[in-house]
């Protein structure tokens, strides 16, 4: 049984529990490993944006900076991890996409993808209402504390390590012990800072720190993290390790799989991933590509509705 919460987005509040939510990615980046720049144009960005809307993304998550792995670190930047992008490019590709939907659709409720606290600050200060930090607070040390001081909801990532480690850190020995114990870590680190504890969702973070076959102790061992108390969410859309499987798979049948499956290719796998996070407890999905994931989720929900009635 999927427990049931309310999230507390400041001034408003989200029930989750009683079916999937969708988040969209939107990502105003021209090196997004997903989308390579589609959406990099303000325009494309918020036309974009409305149409996840419309196709029933019950929350908009805009990223202005892409974390795939590989990411460089700039040195001698503080506090520990510097993409190649500033906070003011960063806000200059966020904000007027924000604003913009938000006159479109006041009632949206929007979640910016950032680890730095003054993109946080500004784009809540235009309308969002979550704050997504893949660092779970810990790449800008300011961060905690700015999102303790506003009304709004956050969600706390697990990462392992930084993006320019990813590819060559050493396998874990137990994936699901330690995210858990490092979750926990940082679960109370982030009470300490006063953030409300209806305020946080917990991600996994899948393909964030983890060798490709690590994701897959996470998604079969998902209700394992119901132990926190609080709420999951699973992003997995268009992930490597995903295309790694389909590719083996292919490779066994002969079929064409020269070169690797590209990101767009992946939305099959990104169903079926999807819909087995719903059926281990996840409150919020998130993806790239809305309808078909609303549709798969409809499925989903059906079945956890019915595991759920008496016999």
């Amino acid at each position: 049984m999927r427990p049931r919460y309310q999230w507390d987005l400041g001034y408003r509040s989200l029930p989750l529990g009683e079916r999937t939510l969708v988040m969209g990615v939107l990502n105003v980046t021209p090196d997004s490993f997903s989308d390579g720049g589609q959406f990099f144009s303000p325009g494309s960005a918020i036309a974009h944006g409305l149409a996840l809307l419309d196709e029933g993304a019950d929350i908009l998550d805009i990223g202005g900076e892409s974390t795939r792995p590989g990411t460089p670190v700039e040195a001698g930047h503080s506090p520990s991890l510097a993409g190649v992008v500033s906070a003011d490019e960063e806000l200059a590709r966020v904000l007027p996409v924000i604003e913009a939907i938000k006159r479109e659709r006041p009632s949206a409720i929007l979640s910016i993808d950032t680890y730095k606290a003054r993109v946080a600050r500004l784009a809540i200060d235009a309308g969002v209402e979550i704050v997504n930090d893949v660092s779970g607070f810990t790449w800008d040390a300011d961060m905690a504390d700015t999102i303790a001081q506003r009304p709004c909801g956050a969600i706390l990532m697990h990462t392992r390590g930084l993006p320019h480690e990813w590819r060559t850190q050493p396998p874990a020995e137990d994936i699901v012990s330690l995210v858990r114990d490092e979750l926990r870590a940082r679960l109370s680190d982030t009470l300490d800072h006063g953030i409300s504890r209806r305020a946080i969702v917990l991600d996994p973070g899948f393909g964030f720190g983890k060798n490709l076959d690590e994701n897959y102790p996470l998604l079969a061992h998902l209700a394992d993290f119901h132990l926190f108390g609080f709420p999951l969410l699973v992003a997995v859309s268009r992930k490597g390790f995903l295309a790694h499987t389909v590719s083996t798979r292919l490779a066994e049948l002969e079929l064409n799989t020269n070169p690797p499956l590209p990101a767009a290719a992946r939305e099959n796998a990104t169903l079926a991933a999807i819909v087995a996070a719903a059926l281990g407890g996840a409150h919020i999905v998130r993806v790239h590509t809305v309808r078909p994931a609303v549709e798969a989720l409809s499925i989903a929900d059906a079945i956890l509705r019915a595991a759920e009635a008496p016999s």
